[in-house]
């Protein structure tokens, strides 16, 4: 498995969660929790919505941590490959034909 790919799959389960986590808080007076959450006692609710704020902010950092570690995982990669190609060799430029001496003039 690559390090692409790692990062992916860690990153893909960090927002999954995140995104329970902030759907089930109760935001004045509504939400997911208190429709599946029936009666509960106050002690009870404080200590949930004391729990679900903790996770959303543990979720929230590790997801930017996870993003800055493939972000610097990337760079150092990238940075063995070379954007400009390299040149070619070409055939050895063709040698000037040879002058010709001038023949002697006659006698």
């Amino acid at each position: 498995m690559s390090t692409f790919t790692i990062f992916l799959v860690l990153i893909t389960i960090v927002c999954f969660l995140l995104i329970v986590v902030i759907m089930v808080q109760n935001p004045k007076g509504g939400g997911l929790s208190s429709a599946m959450g029936g009666t509960q006692m106050m002690g009870g609710v404080q200590k949930t919505t004391d729990f679900l704020d903790k996770s959303t902010w543990t979720l929230a950092g590790l997801l930017i941590v996870l993003i800055l570690l493939s972000s610097f995982s990337f760079t150092n990669t990238s940075t063995n490959s070379t954007i400009i190609p390299q040149q070619t060799q070409s055939a050895p430029a063709p040698e000037a034909p040879a002058q010709a001496t001038p023949a002697a003039p006659a006698e």
